[in-house]
């Protein structure tokens, strides 16, 4: 068994912490991306008609561009994303609902401008039924994870 880091990044943050992560402990990486990529107008969240106001206040799936082959051969993944109003985006709500998590450890991190990871965990449990979820931190960098 190998393993995975995944993620999720609007702006590049997330993206950068994964990707020194995943090269420093040698795991294999897949980016999560919607089949219709954010703008910068879509990810505003100040402005309540935006997107992600509208993906997260309506628990909207988000789809995405393409699937993990051969996930049965990740024992432990790393799920990464920045949080948007104290959780994850939609987009990994509907990423974790298209596999089959039994048996797998997860590790999720998140990046945030200010808001921490409230009960974020809690909320993806029901998506990733039959997993562990081993930890759920924020984080600044690589280093941290």
């Amino acid at each position: 068994m190998s393993t995975l880091v995944t993620f999720f990044s609007a702006e590049g943050t997330t993206a950068k912490v994964a990707r020194e992560f995943a090269e420093r402990i040698g795991a294999d990486i897949f980016e999560i991306v919607p089949e219709e990529p954010y703008s910068k107008a879509d990810i505003k969240w100040t402005n309540p008609l935006s997107r992600c106001n509208r993906e997260q206040m309506a628990g909207k799936d988000v789809p995405i561009a393409s699937k993990i082959e051969n996930f049965d051969q990740y024992e432990d993944i790393y799920i990464g994303f920045p949080i948007w109003y104290a959780q994850a985006p939609r987009v990994i709500h509907t990423f974790c609902k298209q596999y089959d998590w039994h048996g797998k450890k997860i590790h999720l991190f998140a990046t945030s401008g200010g808001s921490g990871m409230g009960r974020t965990a809690d909320k993806l449990g029901a998506y990733i039924e039959g997993a562990t979820i081993v930890e759920g931190k924020l984080v600044k960098d690589a280093s941290e994870l």
